[in-house]
């Protein structure tokens, strides 16, 4: 059975999780069958840097850290499902990305 595998990656949690919400309000109210969202493992990126300008004094750093999450949804080819989730509002932070698999 042919399908669609719809790819969400995002900084905010927060975002990703009502967009996966609001595709999944779709394929329910379609009866299309639908399988996720599944979470991948959250990328952590990490920067630590000196807080003093000069590089003398104390040795105190800061760190910063950017997380970034990953849901996969997966659809069954149906074009009236499809063409809903296309003019679904993305937000800016969030990457979607769909593919057709066979």
């Amino acid at each position: 059975m042919p399908k669609t595998r719809i790819k969400l990656t995002a900084v905010d949690i927060g975002n990703l999780n009502s967009l996966c919400g609001e595709i999944k309000e779709i394929a329910r109210a379609s009866g299309a069958v639908i399988r996720g969202p599944i979470p991948l493992p959250t990328k952590k990126l990490k920067i630590t840097t000196r807080k003093s300008p000069c590089g003398d004094g104390k040795a105190t750093f800061d760190r910063f850290e950017m997380r970034i999450h990953k849901r996969i949804i997966d659809l069954p080819r149906d074009e009236k499902v499809l063409r809903q989730v296309m003019r679904v509002f993305v937000p800016k932070d969030v990457n979607m990305e769909i593919e057709m698999i066979d």
